[in-house]
């Protein structure tokens, strides 16, 4: 009698544990559905406060976990190093990375953290994400397309400071053979790796106008550093020229292929 009593009492616990599991993931689910909705009408604060909750309710929710993470990076304002700001890029990161541990291949996660990394100049941290991306998903021009403009930020960013301490105008190319030389030996490889990243994301989205005007800039990167080889430096000059004129050739296609019969914007799809 005694063992039955023990047996109905056990089993009265489990199905009181189990529907207090069930309750809670139906309100969890109910506050991802209140997250969303103040996240569309842009109440990134109180969609926060929603996705906090339901992930505290069901900690295996992993879209709340990834709506936590976007809502707190679009909080994140680039370029402001305040500690509440600089808290925002850290939460989001640490969400994107809770559901990279409940499922390492959601690119989604990846690059989020990618992104906000490049927007706190933490260069080699986003690369390394952006790379992991394209190891997913290798058809996606958007991946390499961002690495390549990390190479061309890595590469600009040194040859600028060199070029202020020597007092030269924009238009004014470098002289100094050594530095050239050093330039060209510290930045090459990265500049190399640019040209590769664009010219691939281009081979992906043959309209790519971004990436198209990023291997122009990569170009002239690399003719500044060629002041002892002058042949080079006009041909990396005339070759970067030709992709200016690419690039405003694929804005104009772009144009007037979202432009109607009498000249009327089109909707198209992003």
């Amino acid at each position: 009698m005694k063992t039955s009593l023990r047996v109905m009492a056990l089993a009265g616990a489990v199905l009181v544990m189990l529907s207090t599991t069930g309750c809670d993931k139906l309100l969890a689910r109910d506050q991802l559905n209140k997250g969303v909705a103040a996240y569309k009408n842009n109440q990134f604060e109180q969609a926060i406060e929603h996705f906090k909750k339901s992930v505290e309710l069901d900690p295996n929710l992993k879209f709340a976990k990834l709506y936590l993470a976007t809502a707190y990076a679009q909080q994140y304002i680039p370029g402001v190093d305040s500690p509440d700001n600089l808290q925002n890029a850290t939460l989001a990161i640490q969400q994107y990375q809770a559901v990279l541990d409940m499922d390492p291949k959601n690119v989604n996660s990846i690059k989020g953290i990618a992104i906000l990394y490049l927007q706190m100049k933490k260069f080699d941290d986003s690369k390394s994400y952006y790379h992991k991306a394209i190891d997913l998903d290798p058809n996606d021009p958007e991946a390499y397309y961002s690495v390549g403009v990390i190479d061309w930020t890595e590469a600009y960013q040194p040859r600028m400071e060199e070029r202020a301490k020597l007092g030269l105008r924009p238009d004014e190319p470098l002289k100094d053979k050594k530095l050239c030389a050093k330039l060209r030996e510290d930045g090459g490889a990265i500049i190399q790796d640019g040209l590769d990243s664009l010219n691939k994301a281009i081979q992906l989205r043959e309209d790519y106008d971004d990436a198209m005007a990023y291997i122009n800039l990569l170009y002239r990167e690399k003719a500044d550093r060629e002041c002892d080889v002058p042949d080079q430096r006009a041909a990396d000059l005339k070759t970067a020229d030709e992709w200016v004129d690419k690039t405003m050739a694929a804005k104009k296609a772009k144009e007037e292929k979202a432009a109607g019969p009498n000249g009327i914007t089109l909707d198209t799809p992003k």
